[in-house]
């Protein structure tokens, strides 16, 4: 998604008539769905004034593309300012600018971190060199089109309001300026000259649209890749927070090595890449010859992670690396280095089977490590036994004597990156009020089903290509399939639907066994993993009651520990009780919702229920449909029937519809298979394969073609040009009207004869107008390289 982009000189025209702030503002409420707080209007009107007078230089064309707030594919990260246009090779080129309002910086020992002031002290941040780079690397990764086109990505910080340098450019952090530099305040010629360097020429090819609309790698899976890491392969590229999380920790790792006892809290909702950075820092720390462990009171990922590892080491290794949370309730103080606790959440207070061993899972983990680091996701308790909140890990560190830290992860991976979802999750859920009241512009997929068959139909489609989307539910159906094999458990006969919960021979590998896909997971299953694609089946613990949150834990099967003792805690602590149940089941429906990357499908076993979020999806979809509208009005003005690829007769009926720009760059076959808009033809005119519709804007021609007339080209002719109108391409031509190097004009040649045959010596491009400013296009070198990709037959 993209929220700004103009050509250069619009771009400088915006910011002088002081509404570049308002503009972004606007799209950010239109596309985003949220509003802008003041700091960060104020940031762009900062920030984007410097960037103009940095764009003024004649170096850089007027054509150049400006895109700003570009949101980088399967995140929530934006980049702040992106320059594009073609290098002194003629080769695709986006410039990515880091922008700070950063006054000072510190040099750290932390690799690719500084101290900066911010909200009134000193914090640490990723150096805007390592920022712009991964933000760069990130791209490159994702988006297929960058890599199969060449698009060469140059990135670089400047930090316009600082006025001395040295921190920032410490040889500490060499290895990063090297790959993106930064520029300071007096360094602003400097960075005209940089960018003139990569950006020679105007931004003919839509760079910007192309990525943005260009195809994306399916985004990576933790189970997926842990072979790889364990052998310390960079699979996951840690940006911003994650970059910062994981220093803290190797640097407070070392510290507790020879001094005061460290504990780091990490809080961080789904899909922030909590499991990632944990697996990291396994890594890095068993490396640097620490005893480390990784920690989780849900056994699924870690038997999850052990599957995976299976075969690359040996199992008495594989079996030390991952434990269990009650497995130190007898451990001596101090025997690890470090013991990294995901899903900290779901820490219990006592060990053992009935849950009597010990004193306090946190505190036991504190004690028998110089450092642990715990990631927390207080909105994921699942449990009456969950006690796992910041609070309580901050009493059992000060009981232990352990110095604390606290940092917060926020770049979001799941759910396709979108922090709207997750927001709009909550608010329907009534987990708490947010802005995001409905899936307006939200990139996730989701939908409701009135037939639970048909959700396990969608869902076992998803499945046959990566195996890797299953349905889950609440727990309120009781287990019988656990003492009867060919027993179903979840049962809707009105549907002809029938399944079993997850099968006990899978145990905790039921999220990447085979065939797994047809029976229906729990929370203790599949929380702490992800999927593609999730089908979720709401039971009668949670409903909707004009238009309220109705939950009731009673609804729940009898098997389900998680709600144990809650009977009680009802008769001693009534209003409590109730509140900390409908915590719970909303958490579980919160966790369940979240476990796909790309999609969530709903069934709820209530039709009220069911209605409430279809509305949420049919406003989407009435939203789609919307889309598809707007799209249409871009050919507005084209009074011909069009249909759509799969509908058109093509070149029997109908042609196809060109951007000039795209058409500009020659025609394939994939470019036709990607037209999606096709005209029927007047009957007068005789179809044919070479014949296409296209728009004509600008004055350059207005005696014969009206600015936005619709006309009718044919590809590629033969014979002579002279005297006609033409498209033609040529990398010296910078047009006008739209800066691209192909433009709409007649044609005209000068011929010498050599060896017998007359070749072009001169060819003139020349506008037919009555407009002011339009000049003839004269071409006299590297002829042999005019393209001419059109011939213009008539205004439709």
């Amino acid at each position: 998604m993209l929220v700004y982009n103009a050509t250069k000189q619009q771009f400088i025209d915006d910011v002088r008539a002081n509404v570049i702030a308002d503009a972004i503002e606007n799209e950010v409420s239109r596309k985003l769905s949220r509003n802008s707080p003041r700091n960060e209007v104020a940031s762009w009107e900062n920030s984007l004034r410097f960037m103009m007078s940095v764009l003024l230089d004649e170096g850089i064309p007027a054509s150049a593309g400006v895109a700003i707030e570009y949101n980088i594919p399967l995140t929530n990260r934006r980049v702040d300012f992106i320059l594009t246009g073609k290098n002194d090779q003629r080769e695709d080129s986006a410039v990515i600018i880091e922008l700070k309002q950063w006054q000072t910086a510190e040099v750290t020992m932390k690799d690719a971190i500084v101290r900066t002031w911010l909200n009134g002290g000193m914090r640490e941040k990723p150096h805007p060199s390592y920022q712009a780079w991964s933000y760069g690397a990130l791209i490159e990764d994702y988006n297929e089109t960058v890599r199969k086109d060449s698009i060469r990505l140059v990135p670089c910080a400047y930090l316009h309001n600082m006025k001395q340098g040295d921190a920032i450019n410490d040889p500490f952090y060499a290895n990063h300026t090297s790959r993106a530099p930064v520029f300071i305040s007096p360094d602003a010629l400097k960075l005209s000259r940089f960018l003139s360097q990569h950006i020679k020429y105007g931004d003919s090819s839509d760079i910007m649209y192309r990525i943005e609309h260009g195809v994306i790698k399916p985004s990576k899976n933790l189970a997926d890749a842990l072979s790889s890491m364990m052998q310390g392969n960079a699979e996951f590229l840690m940006i911003d927070e994650q970059k910062l999380v994981y220093e803290t920790a190797v640097d407070l790792a070392h510290k507790a090595s020879n001094g005061k006892k460290q504990c780091l809290i990490v809080k961080g909702g789904p899909g922030t890449g909590k499991s990632v950075v944990a697996i990291n820092l396994l890594v890095e720390l068993t490396n640097r010859e620490m005893m480390t462990q990784y920690v989780s009171r849900n056994s699924a990922p870690r038997e999850v992670f052990k599957k995976r590892l299976t075969g690359t080491r040996k199992k008495t290794h594989i079996d030390n690396l991952f434990k269990g949370s009650g497995s130190y309730v007898s451990a001596e103080p101090d025997t690890f280095h470090a013991l990294i606790v995901d899903e900290a959440h779901r820490l219990n207070e006592k060990s053992g089977m009935y849950q009597n061993l010990g004193e306090s899972q946190i505190k036991e983990i504190i004690s028998a490590s110089r450092f642990s680091i715990f990631f927390i996701d207080e909105a994921q308790r699942v449990t009456l036994k969950d006690v796992g909140t910041v609070e309580e890990v901050k009493r059992r560190a000060d009981e232990c004597d352990a110095e604390v830290h606290e940092l917060e992860l926020s770049s979001q991976f799941r759910c396709n990156g979108s922090d709207g979802y997750l927001a709009w999750l909550d608010h329907s859920l009534q987990v708490r009020t947010t802005a995001n009241t409905d899936l307006d512009d939200i990139d996730y997929e989701f939908k409701v089903f009135d037939d639970p068959s048909e959700l396990r139909k969608v869902i076992l489609e998803k499945n046959r290509k990566a195996n890797k989307a299953r349905m889950v539910a609440g727990y309120c159906w009781p287990w019988a399939s656990k003492k009867d094999k060919h027993a179903m458990d979840i049962v809707f006969p009105e549907y002809d639907f029938a399944a079993q919960w997850n099968l006990d021979d899978d145990g905790m590998l039921w999220a990447i066994a085979d065939g797994s896909a047809e029976q229906v997971g729990c929370i203790h299953t599949c929380q702490g993993l992800e999927f593609d694609y999730v089908g979720v089946i709401i039971g009668d613990d949670f409903v909707i009651r004009d238009g309220r949150v109705v939950t009731d834990v009673a609804k729940r099967a009898g098997q389900d520990r998680s709600v144990h003792g809650y009977k009680k805690m009802l008769k001693e602590q009534p209003e409590h009780a109730r509140a900390v149940a409908d915590q719970i089941v909303k958490n579980t429906y919160r966790t369940l919702m979240t476990r796909g990357q790309k999609g969530c499908y709903l069934y709820a076993t209530d039709r009220e229920t069911r209605e409430y979020f279809a509305a949420f999806a049919n406003l989407q979809a009435s939203l789609e449909h919307a889309e598809l509208t707007q799209e249409a009005e871009a050919l507005d003005g084209l009074h011909l029937p069009i249909v759509t690829r799969e509908e058109a007769a093509p070149f029997e009926r109908h042609v196809p519809v060109y951007d000039l720009n795209i058409a500009a760059g020659g025609f394939s076959e994939m470019q036709i298979a990607d037209t999606n808009h096709w005209v029927e033809l007047p009957d007068h005119i005789r179809v044919s394969p070479d014949l296409f519709v296209s728009r004509v804007v600008g004055e350059s021609m207005n005696r014969r073609i009206p600015n936005g007339a619709w006309c009718l080209f044919r590809a590629n002719p033969g014979g002579t040009r002279q005297g006609k109108v033409v498209v033609v391409q040529h990398r010296a031509i910078e047009d006008p009207d739209h800066g691209g190097s192909f433009t709409v004009k007649l044609y005209q040649s000068e011929k010498v004869e050599e060896y017998g045959a007359f070749v072009n010596q001169r060819i003139v491009l020349k506008p037919q107008t009555n407009a002011f400013g339009y000049k003839d296009i004269v071409l006299e070198d590297e002829l042999e390289d005019l393209k001419v990709i059109g011939e213009f037959l008539s205004v439709l």
